[in-house]
């Protein structure tokens, strides 16, 4: 008995997750509804490859008066403008955060920049010359 070593699977091959349209939906409740018996409503989930639940999910929510109710809500307008609003918010957060960087390294800059004089003003009053602490 040999084992296979294991091989990660292909991304692209993983399979989508189906999504149906107000459309469609509308149009298998309608049939389903109109099927006469058991047979032939269990023939029209086979041939859609359908489950009950689904038809209880659109169902309920037609049933409901919601009028979007056989949209799809994770497609919808408003998961849609939120989406948009959180891309929005990190990229704001990650020019923040490349701001705040920038700055700290021109303050550390600016502290540096601020003691040279000091610096010089103490060598020149010490007695050492330039040229000899450049060696």
């Amino acid at each position: 008995m040999t084992s296979k070593p294991y091989e990660s699977p292909d991304l692209d091959a993983r399979p989508q997750r189906r999504t149906f349209t107000a459309e469609f939906k509308a149009r298998i409740l309608a049939e389903y509804d109109a099927a006469p018996d058991a047979a032939a409503r269990g023939a029209i989930l086979r041939r859609e490859r359908l489950y009950g639940s689904h038809l209880l999910d659109w169902r309920k929510a037609r049933d409901a008066g919601v009028a979007a109710g056989l949209t799809d809500r994770r497609q919808s307008a408003a998961r849609a403008a939120k989406k948009a609003e959180t891309a929005e918010l990190a990229r704001l957060q990650r020019e923040n955060a490349r701001l705040q960087a920038e700055l700290s390294k021109t303050q550390t800059a600016l502290s540096i920049m601020g003691k040279v004089p000091w610096l010089l003003y103490e060598r020149a009053r010490s007695g050492l010359k330039m040229s000899a602490v450049a060696r």
